[in-house]
């Protein structure tokens, strides 16, 4: 016995020299072999990920990022969001047999945060520089099956041993605002302010509730064990080497089609609006691209089109990527009613319908999505208006005839001819701004707005209050 121990005595330069060290981590991985280069792949809880990882972004010295991209709060708060959206679809997925108040708790918080078919995270991939050119200063050891089949390897990391991160610095954020959020509850047990939250509580009292409590905890123990991150490992690779990754990872996939997409998209509520009652409900036809002929028209829209004007009807905004299920639901009675207003437009929707009607121009759908948000969810809210604005459309002269639509190709004396010399009221002053709204080409009779919608769907805006007799939004210039 004594003999065993001594055979196993080194020196202390010898121990020293190995590189070992009280914090090692042991990480199984498969080794494999990228265009020639070996590579890990490797799965490591959420948490553990985030405490050995970094960002590769050290600055040059003139102060330019050297591997990385600027750092997007606002992307990476989005992330987190469906990082937790994962997290409670989770704790619901393993506890399938769990019928007690915490499941009600679950599936309360999951109906806030919204479902969707799958969650997932795509790999990270990551440099770790301390390890060699192709691992050769690494320590590992062959893990075999009791048949001796090779099963991966086990490969030992100490504390110098980063992770840094080549693509994937926005996930490692998301995680790293998860892990706050999760944090700060469980110790805190109060919700974050509304505006600085990553859950939509939409509550005045900030204390959480035990069960919904116990389901944040669940989740803040998910992401040391069950929930993990998958990472593409390099190794040793040096700052251009880094930087050329990180190219090629960002620039030589082809961008999806936008419209494609949304068509996937099961996430969103209000994609799911758009899918489940405007185009299976068939009250609009969609096309499969983001181009759309005039020539070829069969009254379709784009579904990057119908997203931009539902994200300024429902959300007041241009894009949907804050459509929480919470503010989103109990909007879409006034979104049926717009839509359902619009579609009685005559030539919507028809054969030919940019050439019937100017109602088929997006920007156009924009400005009445404006209007209704206006009257129906913004500051001087008035069913009255709502009723006047979306009863009034239907009767509206929407042809590509009315000079209204051309008001700034006009004389003087046309807009006198025309009745329209109190409209200059409604609109803004010419003074500022863009007031090319588009033209009107007089051998084909059609309206063509512009390609600046953010501009020129207010001053239309402004044309349906003149023309409605709605209230003036400039009155206070007169």
């Amino acid at each position: 016995m004594v003999q065993n121990v001594q055979e196993g005595i080194s020196s202390l330069s010898d121990l020293i020299t190995r590189k070992g060290d009280t914090s090692e981590l042991q990480l199984k991985a498969f080794l494999c072999n990228n265009l020639g280069r070996n590579t890990l792949l490797a799965k490591v809880p959420m948490y553990e990920f985030y405490r050995m990882s970094e960002v590769a972004n050290e600055r040059s010295e003139d102060g330019t990022p050297v591997a990385q991209r600027k750092l997007d709060i606002k992307h990476a708060a989005e992330l987190a969001r469906y990082i937790i959206k994962g997290l409670i679809s989770a704790t619901v997925e393993l506890n399938p047999s769990d019928d007690g108040p915490i499941m009600k708790a679950r599936k309360r918080l999951q109906e806030l945060v919204g479902k969707q078919p799958y969650l997932a995270l795509q790999p990270i991939v990551a440099n770790l520089r301390t390890a060699g050119r192709n691992g050769s200063n690494l320590r590992a050891q062959q893990l075999e099956t009791a048949d001796r089949e090779g099963m991966g390897i086990r490969v030992w990391l100490g504390q110098k041993d980063i992770m840094w991160v080549v693509d994937g610095q926005h996930r490692r954020k998301a995680i790293q605002m998860v892990i706050e959020f999760l944090e700060e509850i469980r110790i805190d047990q109060k919700y974050p302010p509304k505006k600085q939250s990553l859950f939509p509580h939409n509550r005045d009292e900030r204390i959480v509730p035990h069960d919904e409590l116990a389901v944040w905890i669940e989740c803040y123990e998910l992401t040391r064990g069950d929930c993990t991150v998958s990472m593409d490992i390099h190794l040793g690779l040096n700052i251009i080497e880094e930087r050329q990754l990180f190219h090629d990872l960002n620039n030589l996939a082809k961008k999806v089609e936008k419209s494609l997409a949304l068509e996937f998209d099961s996430s969103n509520a209000v994609n799911a609006f758009i899918k489940d009652e405007l185009i299976d409900g068939g009250l609009i036809n969609v096309s499969m691209g983001d181009k759309l002929d005039w020539e070829d028209d069969d009254g379709s829209f784009s579904r990057k089109d119908l997203v931009a004007v539902n994200a300024h009807l429902i959300l007041n905004k241009s894009n949907i990527n804050s459509a929480a299920p919470a503010i989103v639901q109990p909007r879409l009675p006034i979104a049926r009613r717009y839509w359902q207003s619009v579609a009685q437009i005559p030539g919507f929707g028809e054969n030919g319908a940019r050439r019937l009607t100017v109602s088929a121009q997006s920007v156009l759908l924009k400005a009445i999505a404006k209007l209704t948000y206006d009257f129906a969810f913004g500051r001087q809210a008035d069913i009255n208006l709502l009723d006047k604005l979306l009863d009034g459309i239907t009767d509206m002269d929407f042809s590509h005839d009315n000079p209204m639509w051309r008001y700034y190709q006009l004389t003087e004396d046309e807009l006198k001819r025309y009745g329209l010399d109190s409209l200059t009221e409604y609109l803004p002053d010419n003074a500022t701004g863009n007031r090319d709204v588009g033209n009107f080409d007089s051998e084909t009779g059609w309206m063509r707005f512009g390609a600046k919608h953010n501009d020129i769907y207010p001053i239309i805006g402004d044309m349906i209050r003149w023309k409605l007799r709605l209230p003036n939004r400039h009155e206070s210039r007169l």
